[in-house]
């Protein structure tokens, strides 16, 4: 059996944007959002700080990526976004 056969696992790393009660839109990368959101929702320590200071969040938005290069790269481009350039894009994927 070789390592190209289906049983082999493939890594997602997933670009997300999250609501907070507030309002204001975070954007973060993961290879287990699951995990993440329970990170961020638990307040634990490997929790964004940015995240801490809010009651709850909504997941709005999600990118699946084949590396973390490439979700490391998109969050970036995310990250340079207006709060209404983002806006549109989370309207334009939930149509």
């Amino acid at each position: 059996m070789n390592m190209s056969q289906s049983n082999v696992v493939k890594e997602q790393y997933i670009v997300y944007i999250l609501r907070t009660s507030a309002n204001t839109l975070y954007t973060g990368q993961t290879n287990n959002l699951q995990k993440r959101l329970e990170e961020h929702t638990k307040k634990s320590s490997r929790s964004a700080k940015y995240m801490k200071a809010f009651e709850s969040f909504t997941l709005v938005y999600t990118e699946t990526f084949a590396t973390r290069k490439e979700a490391m790269q998109r969050e970036y481009i995310l990250k340079q976004l207006t709060k209404s350039q983002k806006e549109l894009l989370i309207s334009k994927t939930n149509n």
